[in-house]
């Protein structure tokens, strides 16, 4: 991770191949920003500190209420206070902007509509291009209970139980040649993925897991870091308390950039 203050020398020409890089050494954190939830000035404080307190890339998205404009505003005050990479994580294509380094380029897998799984990805592919927004592309799993971006993406969630399911879901993104798969319980979720669908989901593949939603205290991330995930991702508890993220990162791979 660059130090604060450094340039982007350490990951600039390919996010994936620095996310790939980082994982050589350990697991990492993300912290994911909702542009919906606080201004761009406090999204802009809420970066230089996670960055100052180990996380590794800084995602931007939400699952409602968000515009083009928010999003770049939002996406412009980030990099203005922190060199990390800024990855979009866009609900539908009218969330991408030019101003970010890459985009999570996702199908929702287990959505019952077909434009979660590909028609806005369809709309959106152009604009990638256009823009030149680096692609890393990824299939996204619902897990119950969802939250909201379970209602939004009007998604068959997994029960919690199914750990079948999830590995079939995961394998098939990995099939068809998705870069990560990501597990989640939706933002501000009671309880986070269960340990053990994570640890079957990682022994499943060979490709990333990445892991959100309910990732609320340090004991949670551990848990979910144990149990074998790649990147852990934390948003509703970075935006009540920040300071927690420090102690999340020092179980990631907080020093492989420095």
């Amino acid at each position: 991770m660059p130090k604060d203050g450094d340039s982007l020398r350490t990951w600039k020409g390919s996010v994936l191949n620095y996310i790939m890089h980082g994982l050589e050494s350990g697991p990492l954190l993300f912290v994911l920003i909702d542009p919906d939830k606080q201004g761009a000035k406090k999204a802009g404080e809420m970066a230089k500190i996670a960055q100052k307190s180990g996380a590794h890339a800084i995602m931007v998205g939400g699952s409602t209420g968000l515009t083009r404009n928010t999003v770049r505003n939002t996406v412009i005050a980030i990099k203005s206070e922190c060199s990390l990479p800024v990855i979009l994580f866009p609900r539908s294509a009218e969330c991408l902007v030019g101003e970010a380094d890459a985009v999570f380029f996702m199908s929702l897998l287990n959505s019952r509509n077909r434009n979660k799984i590909i028609g806005e990805q369809v709309k959106g592919a152009p604009l990638v291009k256009k823009l030149g927004i680096e692609p890393l592309p990824m299939g996204y799993i619902i897990v119950e209970p969802g939250m909201a971006v379970g209602e939004v993406g009007e998604a068959e969630v997994i029960k919690r139980e199914n750990v079948e399911e999830a590995v079939a879901y995961a394998l098939a993104a990995e099939y068809l040649g998705m870069k990560f798969v990501y597990l989640e319980a939706g933002s501000g979720a009671p309880e986070p993925v269960p340990p053990d669908m994570i640890k079957a989901v990682g022994d499943a593949v060979s490709i990333p897991v990445i892991v959100g939603g309910g990732i609320t205290t340090p004991e949670r991330a551990k848990g979910a870091l144990d149990a074998g995930a790649d990147i852990i991702v934390v948003g509703t508890a970075a935006e009540k308390n920040i300071d927690i993220l420090r102690s999340m990162a020092s179980m990631t791979s907080a020093s492989v950039y420095k």
